[in-house]
Order: structure tokens, then sequence, then C-alpha cells
């Protein structure tokens, strides 16, 4: 146990010098991934929202290939799961409102 208690402030350094790089790359993906969408950002999702509007219409969601299904599946059902729960969290109860 003397051991580990010497070892514990090699091992903090050797924790904090590993975890540096991959923190550094979790926050460069964090300040562009976690803002709000910007005024400047309002034209490409009008256009997004029209090419998704235009695929239903003619029919291109019956060409995605079973990768991009399955992925578009799994979201789906992660939305859905994070609705569940914040319902859940919200009435504080699981199956209904406490009246």
């Amino acid at each position: 146990m003397s051991k580990l208690i010497a070892q514990a402030p090699v091992l903090a350094s050797r924790l904090v010098a590993e975890a540096r790089p991959r923190f550094q790359v979790f926050m460069k993906y964090a300040k562009v991934e976690l803002t709000p969408p910007s005024v400047s950002d309002i034209p490409e999702i009008r256009s997004g929202i029209g090419r998704l509007i235009n695929g239903a219409k003619t029919g291109r969601w019956r060409e995605v290939t079973v990768r991009e299904a399955w992925l578009n599946t799994l979201v789906t059902v992660e939305v859905l799961c994070w609705f569940y729960v914040g319902e859940c969290i919200g009435k504080r109860h699981i199956v209904g409102y406490d009246v």
C-alpha cells in the first residue's frame, strides 16, 4: 500500500500528460459542434431543410444504403429516448402525471 501511495504523484503526472492531448481535441470539436447557430447559418439551414423536403417528395429516401438507414434509425431512437427521459424527469414519475 505504501508503494502505491509513493507512486501516486508519478501516476497523476502520467495521467495528466496522457489526458491533455485528448482534452485539447475534445475542446477543438466542442467549440465547433456545441455552439448555437448564428445568423449567418440560417441560409444553410433553410437549404438543408429544402433538400430534405425535396428528397422526401422525389423518393430519394428509398435509395439510402443499409448503413445510412441503420444510422438514421439509431439517431431517431436516441432522440426518442432522450424525449422520454426528459418527460420522466419533468413529471417526476415514470407512468403518469401526479394529479
